[in-house]
């Protein structure tokens, strides 16, 4: 038998007498953290597990200091955040406790993030933060307060057989975020849950109407909390300031074209900012960071069906390979058929068709199709072939 962790727009104003998280507890008697980072979707899943009768304690995790970030900022985990989510836990009369981070996310995050381009990667912060901060940092504390359960507000659905749990695709393929959370491991997966992946967006909203929270019409985050205006040059810069070297930038057949003013400028299929005059377009096909050069081609050069991938984490048996699997190798991708080889902690991929512009850095995550949807079977990233 499945147990389905999510709810329905159908089943939220009724009573929700079943424990609905899937806890062989009475929920009066079930603890509950829920991780508040001030946006609507947290806010929402605190005030659904309030209603349902769970004890729940609101955590929000400061993460970084930012002087200049205002109300209408639209980073995350920033100060007026922690002040709206401060606000949500006082409303639905829950306990919330701030955790102060910032030294912890910038040695597992930030400082990831500008290592990740000086080697002409293109970095996910929000995987590493999710695999660090949140589901270690986080999930080590919510364990300390002797909770039942570590609750977000990620689009993913749990589905739960035999106390085993696995993660699927949200019903809501745009909000989907399971490709930021395949670094997860069994023993969280157990422990978490995310309530939000059978609703829509806009539901979710009109449940945080419905439960009268301030922030139910408050806009997404968009950009990297702590690259304000995707300006991540700048963060690199103020960082590591002695980054911006001068180089060569060639073409496929090693011929000198013109000159770069560090390589932090530039990602892998990129055609912006290169200024060199060519009769067609020219795209960032290959960075190499050791000989400080960039090498730009056509479109077509950016085209590849053969895939590496370090850092494996995987959430089924090897056995699963043996058929073809589907992947995505990046946050926005579609779905895409491959075969995959698992050797040690390394996996090598031979998609079905040609792919543009995949680059060292991202995450390759692998899904298989069944019943009840998308499930994730584990992922890596990717690296220089």
């Amino acid at each position: 038998m499945y147990l389905i962790i999510e709810i329905s727009i159908n089943t939220i104003h009724m009573s929700l007498k079943n424990n609905f998280l899937g806890i062989d507890k009475d929920p009066k008697d079930t603890k509950i953290v829920v991780a508040m980072s001030g946006g609507v979707d947290s806010s929402t899943v605190a005030g659904l597990i309030k209603k349902a009768g769970y004890k729940v304690v609101g955590v929000t995790l400061k993460l970084y200091d930012d002087t200049k970030e205002s109300a209408h900022s639209k980073q995350c985990c920033a100060g007026q955040d922690i002040m709206d989510a401060k606000r949500v836990a006082h409303k639905l009369d829950i306990d919330h406790k701030i955790l102060y981070y910032q030294n912890k996310f910038k040695e597992g995050v930030i400082d990831n993030f500008v290592d990740s381009y000086l080697k002409g990667e293109t970095p996910v912060p929000c995987i590493q933060c999710n695999k660090t901060v949140k589901f270690n940092d986080l999930f080590n504390e919510a364990k300390s307060f002797n909770a039942d359960a570590l609750v977000t507000g990620h689009y993913v659905k749990s589905v739960t057989k035999n106390g085993i749990t696995d993660m699927y695709r949200a019903i809501d393929e745009n909000r989907d975020q399971s490709y930021f959370l395949f670094n997860t491991t069994r023993d969280q997966l157990n422990y978490l849950r995310f309530p939000l992946g059978g609703l829509l967006k806009s539901e979710t909203r009109e449940i945080a109407k419905s439960l009268n929270l301030n922030v139910a019409d408050k806009p997404d985050s968009q950009d990297i909390c702590f690259v304000p205006n995707g300006d991540y040059v700048s963060v690199i810069e103020k960082l590591r300031p002695d980054s911006f070297k001068k180089g060569n930038i060639k073409d496929t057949n090693g011929k000198f074209l013109g000159v770069h003013d560090g390589i932090i400028n530039f990602t892998i299929g990129q055609r912006k900012g290169i200024k060199i005059a060519a009769k067609d377009p020219l795209y960032v096909i290959d960075i190499n960071p050791d000989a400080n050069e960039i090498i730009v081609g056509g479109k077509k050069d950016l085209l590849k069906k053969k895939i590496i991938l370090k850092d494996i984490n995987l959430l089924c048996k090897k056995e699963v390979f043996e058929k073809d699997v589907l992947v995505k190798v990046r946050s926005t991708g579609k779905l895409l058929r491959s075969k995959v080889s698992i050797i040690d902690n390394k996996a090598s991929l031979e998609l079905k068709d040609d792919e543009f512009g995949i680059s060292p850095g991202q995450a390759c995550v692998f899904y298989s199709k069944n019943d009840l949807g998308d499930k994730v079977l584990g992922g890596g990233w990717i690296a220089k072939n």
